[in-house]
């Protein structure tokens, strides 16, 4: 009776908790269905009266939506498969290899992690000026394929560990390369990490802000979040259009969170062979 008690009051409370973080992204939903006459009148109301889902429609034919979603998808879609393979290869390379200086290496790849961006961001922006990338999709891309991130390095790296190297000394035996351990070995048993890295990799260059901004100039090569800045300085009376429009911002990645936290959930543990 009292372990059921607990129970009880535990789900109450994350419950509670739950609907309390929930309630602005409600509000969201609740104003991008709600007509302007009944925004006006009551803004706070959760529930709309008459739900009007033409704001959707209003808010994807005001600026050109389809061609900024386009140019996210094709930038996040890249970077993230990029980042996935080239973090696992130098996080492969920090599991199974040894060699002189290699904590050393390690560290200081880590180091980088309390470095902030803004610290850097003039060097690299004047590299990109001088060669000549500004205006491209190159600044936001090219980076992906330089080992992915030293989060995601590290997240793969303890994975890794986890792998017995009699699996490699198996695939050896049989011929296998290194590549072909990396390739048909190691990344089929990280089904998990994988599938975290290449979520927060999503996550990250889908709702990137700052990079298409400062090296994007033309209206034809703006992301979602420029886009959706553009329309909000545009049309920031039409308030319920522009909650319509964050909802199509935000709408993939709800969903990719939803379908994906179970593998997401099996990488942060650092789990072993089979997510044990």
């Amino acid at each position: 009776m009292k372990n059921t008690l607990g129970r009880v009051f535990v789900y109450v409370i994350l419950g509670f908790g739950a609907t309390l973080f929930s309630i602005p992204f409600l509000w969201t939903i609740s104003t991008a269905l709600k007509s302007a006459k009944e925004y006006a009148q009551d803004p706070g109301r959760l529930i709309p009266l008459n739900p009007d889902f033409s704001n959707f429609a209003k808010a994807w034919t005001a600026l050109p939506f389809p061609t900024f979603v386009w140019n996210t998808i094709l930038i996040t879609i890249v970077c993230t498969v990029a980042q996935v393979i080239t973090g696992s290869l130098v996080a492969y390379g920090f599991s199974r290899f040894r060699f002189k200086g290699r904590d050393w290496v390690f560290m200081a790849m880590l180091s980088t992690m309390m470095l902030p961006g803004q610290v850097t961001q003039i060097p690299v922006f004047l590299i990109w000026r001088e060669l000549r990338a500004i205006d491209t999709f190159s600044p936001l891309i090219i980076p992906a394929f330089f080992g992915g991130g030293a989060f995601n390095i590290f997240l793969l790296r303890q994975f890794f560990l986890t792998i017995p190297r009699e699996l490699d000394e198996a695939a050896m035996l049989d011929g296998a390369s290194y590549l072909s351990i990396w390739w048909r070995v190691l990344l089929p048993l990280s089904g998990p990490a994988i599938a975290s890295v290449a979520l927060f990799s999503f996550l990250g260059h889908w709702d990137s802000f700052e990079g298409p901004l400062i090296y994007l100039n033309s209206p034809e090569k703006y992301t979602v979040s420029i886009g959706l800045r553009m329309f909000q300085d545009t049309f920031g009376t039409n308030f319920e259009q522009v909650m319509a429009a964050s909802l199509v911002h935000i709408l993939p990645t709800v969903l990719l969170f939803f379908f994906a936290q179970r593998y997401f959930l099996k990488g942060i543990s650092l789990s072993g062979l089979g997510g044990r």
